[in-house]
């Protein structure tokens, strides 16, 4: 993920994991007293719902000959909702239709997570922990603005910051604000010249989605929000509750947080914790002794010696040649700690590291990186973080001895949102959601990012909802375990504080590899 631009500055993987769901027939939505939807025949190629008329497509799959079926539409709307006469935005709008002939009238709504993913090119990802909820539900897929095929902020220089393995203005020892300046402007000046980026926030984006539901007919939505997709969720629903039949928070980032101001205590917490499990097993324990030590042993050594790993591409087998500072050691740590997967590497990758052998860290980078290469859109995340975080982040001396150096992601946001134009946010942005709406919210024990508490900080407002935390599971658990069938009994019969969520204990951290071989038995 070391192919960033210098927008990614709040970088979070997709979703991890898959839930293998049995399909059965869809009973009819009357015969479940659930108001169904106008009947669409099973080999239909074309329909309408609303005023908009959508015809069979298919969906690329990223680096796959593979694609999703889906019935896509056109829909645009004004760059700037307050001004009809402004320029007019097309955005990417696919459908994946209920297994069921007759399904259920309410949409289930996907929001991507970022900021800067887009839906589309992230469901697939998502699909199989969505899989139960289309035995009676259709699906759909809205590319925010400014990213996918959403009218994206794109540019050039930012790209040229990615070929050459680097965001902008990253040194060894940090952050050149003057030139991350710099390239912010030059990325800002080819923006402009196709799009305002003031139009491009959270909150121009949930009017978007009341415009789509409108043009739809006007369905209630059931919002499924995954990290990023949990923000705009939550103020979605603020703005349009009518609009809102259910809502499922997937490692929720509550309204009064400022994005960037907790990652590295986050972080901190989630290693310790994932290292002490390695310390309650005995051969871990006596392979690695203390990771977290050893993890700041590495980082020190990084910042004394930055190194140059040559290593091969996983894809094209080319030799590359990563250069590892401290810094982005410090980033890739946090990369490896979003899954339980990944993290299970660690222990093993920092003892190997302190031996001179930091292959097992690059080259797992290249393939992260490789993954998420393209899937953010950095324009779109600088419109929302400096719109709508930047002014409230402030530097912690809390956070002076964590992994993550906070100075750094502080001085970048700082210096990108002095250029950057800022659109305008209500005054009750970032306040406490509260509703009665039913909701169900979801989080990992190890979330390096949204960690268990937020979704506790979230419940505090809400009167008919239910926190499920997933033992041993890192950031997104939609796809765990017995989640997706959680998710779509709660869908189904909206009462979050009947439902049973035994199953989730089944649950666990995946074990630390030892050696090369795997974990002990």
């Amino acid at each position: 993920m070391d192919k960033r631009n210098l927008f990614r500055l709040a970088l979070l993987l997709a979703v991890a994991g898959a839930f293998a769901w049995k399909r059965f027939a869809a009973a009819p939505a009357a015969a479940r007293g659930a108001p169904a939807a106008a009947a669409i025949p099973t080999n239909a190629r074309e329909f309408t719902l609303g005023t908009l008329a959508f015809k069979a497509c298919e969906l690329p799959q990223k680096k796959s000959g593979a694609t999703t079926a889906a019935f896509c539409a056109p829909f645009s709307v004004p760059e700037n909702p307050d001004d009809p006469a402004s320029r007019r935005i097309d955005l990417h709008l696919a459908l994946i239709k209920s297994d069921a002939e007759r399904a259920d009238s309410d949409i289930v709504v996907f929001l991507a997570g970022g900021p800067g993913q887009a839906a589309v090119e992230t469901y697939p990802q998502i699909a199989a922990a969505l899989a139960p909820l289309r035995r009676h539900h259709h699906i759909l897929l809205l590319d925010q603005r400014g990213t996918g095929q959403s009218h994206p902020l794109d540019c050039e220089a930012a790209k040229d910051d990615e070929k050459n393995g680097t965001r902008a203005g990253e040194t060894d020892s940090g952050i050149d604000t003057a030139k991350l300046r710099e390239t912010t402007s030059k990325c800002l000046a080819e923006i402009e010249k196709k799009a305002d980026p003031r139009q491009y926030t959270t909150t121009v984006a949930t009017r978007d989605l009341e415009d789509l539901r409108v043009a739809l007919g006007a369905p209630q939505f059931d919002l499924v929000g995954v990290s990023y997709g949990t923000r705009m969720a939550q103020q979605y629903l603020m703005r349009h509750p009518a609009g809102v039949r259910s809502v499922v928070l997937d490692s929720v980032a509550p309204n009064e947080l400022v994005f960037g101001q907790e990652f590295a205590q986050n972080l901190d917490s989630a290693l310790k914790a994932q290292f002490a499990l390695c310390s309650k097993n005995a051969a871990c324990a006596k392979a690695f002794g203390d990771s977290w030590a050893s993890l700041g042993k590495l980082r020190d050594a990084l910042r004394a010696q930055p190194q140059n790993v040559t290593l091969r591409d996983p894809v094209t087998f080319k030799p590359d040649e990563l250069r590892l500072s401290a810094n982005r050691f410090a980033g890739l740590v946090r990369m490896f700690a979003y899954s339980p997967e990944t993290a299970a590497l660690l222990p093993l990758s920092i003892a190997e590291g302190l031996k001179g052998n930091y292959a097992p860290l690059a080259g797992q980078t290249q393939l992260l990186q490789d993954d998420m290469s393209g899937a953010m859109n950095g324009g779109m995340q600088a419109s929302v973080i400096c719109s709508e975080d930047a002014d409230l982040l402030k530097p912690d001396p809390n956070d002076a001895n964590t992994l993550l150096d906070s100075s750094s992601l502080t001085d970048a946001i700082a210096a990108m949102c002095a250029v950057w134009p800022h659109g305008a946010t209500p005054a009750d942005f970032h306040a406490p959601l509260k509703s009665d709406k039913p909701i169900l919210v979801l989080e990992g024990e190890l979330d390096p990012v949204t960690p268990p508490r937020y979704g506790e900080q979230v419940m505090q407002g809400l009167s008919n909802a239910k926190l499920i935390v997933a033992r041993g599971q890192g950031h997104n658990v939609i796809g765990r375990g017995c989640i997706p069938k959680l998710v779509d009994e709660f869908v189904e019969k909206l009462n979050p504080k009947m439902l049973d969520a035994k199953c989730v204990d089944a649950l666990g951290p995946v074990p630390a590899l030892v050696d090369f071989n795997g974990a002990s038995p």
